[in-house]
């Protein structure tokens, strides 16, 4: 009997192409065959090493064992992002995976500590986040079952080796059932009438046709961007970072902290990453600012631990593609379009991507409707994480160089105008069902940058000062007592058999 299944044909290897390739082989194998196409002579960007914690649904809905994957990958358990000297200099916070307090009578809990804090009382609204408080302490444990622990209200990703995670899923995907082809593409095919890609050409001159491909090409866009021409939508007038320099470093001793960090620079800012073996560190800068030379300078000179390599210089630009489903090809990932790794949603955007594929998979051939449906979804992704990213530039008061002084005058999207006069006004923040970043990650930004709202909801008038202020000392030591008795991450890492 003849197979009637997609043949779906996976372009380039990677963190895309094979988070793409062990998704639709392990979860869809009654609807389509898998078949990906690499070459070793094209590099991986391999800088993403930071996620959010998307990434560990992911990996269970596809049965990887947690412990096997970060001793491949070399990874390390993540709480949060810290920030430093984004407001101004000299600040310093971390926007948690996990909320802060909890609400009173059905009203946000900012809203109490706002009051507080026109008294000056209340604390740091960081005490009130368990990750926060946990990351301080370099400590970490998983999420209490219990609902109502205070070791229960956050959630973890992962920091790993990306030159790792793919050949990792490589593995998995392969024995699953996909097919790994090795070549360089040197033409595509197209049908003349309906314009669809119909076959691959290798170099070796061998033909690989397909119904359904999905471009993980990177920044070159093959697909979608080459063969199909699909529009790009610059957004590097919001966000002008168009280069980064990477380095990796030697570990220092001490414990592993259980972040990602993220530090303001003259011309941009730069990461720290802890792996279990390394440390992974970058630039990101804008290059009207700022030269190749200088900044590969900058991050010798900033990292804390022998360097392992030479500096490498990545180039690229802020935005999207018009569509990211055009004809049969779907881009993922790079191809798809590119947001700086501030806030470590390069491997969410992919898993989105590759959640919007599954949910629409193709039945008995490409349905416009279909295709409308993804790309409505995944352009709803990148603006949500834009004027996300654009917030942590619009809020900063810095003006100690031209670089900061030239990204807090550039105009915002209208959305995020709306967004921050709301906030500002009266502490409120506008709700959605869906994208990334919802409530407690807006206030840890603007709060920690410094944007206080003039008002608070008046029904907390109604709570006693002195009742309030109990409360929410009570919520702190509910909070610190028990972080005292977790594990240091390392002992965390050795203790689930996670260490390489």
């Amino acid at each position: 009997m003849q197979d009637r299944r997609t043949r779906v044909v996976v372009v380039g290897g990677g963190t895309a192409g094979w988070m793409a390739a062990a998704a639709l082989v392990r979860l869809l194998p009654h609807a389509c065959t898998v078949q990906l196409i690499e070459s070793a002579e094209i590099g991986i960007v391999g800088v993403g090493e930071a996620t959010l914690p998307h990434l560990r649904a992911f990996l269970l809905r596809l049965g990887l064992d947690e412990a096997a994957f970060m001793r491949a990958t070399h990874a390390t358990f993540k709480l949060g992002i810290e920030f430093r000297d984004f407001g101004k200099p000299g600040d310093r916070y971390l926007h948690p995976f996990g909320a802060f307090g909890q609400p009173l009578g059905g009203i946000p809990f900012l809203h109490y500590w706002l009051r507080l804090q026109a008294e000056g009382e209340g604390g740091s609204l960081f005490d009130y986040g368990v990750a926060n408080v946990m990351a301080a302490a370099g400590r970490f444990a998983a999420p209490a079952s219990d609902p109502a622990s205070p070791l229960s209200a956050y959630a973890y990703a992962y920091q790993f080796d990306a030159t790792r995670f793919g050949p990792h899923l490589r593995d998995f995907a392969v024995g699953q059932g996909a097919t790994r082809t090795e070549g360089r593409i040197t033409g595509v095919e197209r049908h003349p009438e309906s314009g669809d890609v119909a076959a691959l050409v290798l170099e070796n001159g061998a033909r690989v046709e397909g119904d359904l491909f999905v471009d993980c090409s990177g920044f070159r866009s093959l697909l979608l961007g080459e063969v199909l021409g699909e529009d790009w939508e610059d957004w590097s007038h919001w966000l002008p970072c168009d280069r980064a320099v990477a380095l990796p470093c030697e570990s220092p001793k001490g414990e592993i902290e259980p972040l990602t960090r993220a530090t303001a620079m003259p011309s941009g800012w730069r990461w720290r990453i802890p792996l279990q073996q390394r440390v992974g560190n970058g630039y990101v800068y804008s290059s009207a600012h700022l030269s190749d030379d200088a900044a590969g300078d900058a991050i010798l000179a900033a990292v804390d631990g022998a360097p392992l390599a030479d500096p490498r210089v990545l180039r690229f630009r802020a935005g999207r593609r018009k569509r990211s489903w055009s004809h049969n090809v779907i881009a993922v990932g790079l191809a798809s379009g590119f947001l700086e790794p501030l806030e470590s949603t390069s491997i969410y955007l992919v898993q989105a991507a590759i959640t919007q594929l599954l949910e629409l998979f193709p039945i008995d051939g490409v349905d416009s409707g279909d295709r409308d449906a993804f790309n409505a979804e995944i352009d709803y992704e990148y603006d949500r994480i834009r004027d996300f990213l654009i917030l942590h530039y619009h809020a900063s008061t810095r003006d100690d160089s031209d670089f900061w002084r030239d990204v807090r005058a550039q105009p915002i999207p209208d959305s995020l105008a709306e967004k921050l006069a709301l906030f500002r006004r009266a502490g409120r923040l506008q709700r959605y069902a869906k994208g990334l970043f919802f409530e407690p990650s807006w206030i840890a930004v603007l709060i920690g940058q410094g944007v206080m709202p003039a008002a608070w909801d008046q029904r907390v008038d109604a709570v006693p000062f002195a009742a309030l202020d109990q409360e929410l000392k009570r919520m702190r030591g509910a909070i610190a007592a028990p972080v005292e008795t977790v594990p240091g991450h390392r002992a965390a890492l050795a203790g689930l058999g996670a260490l390489a």
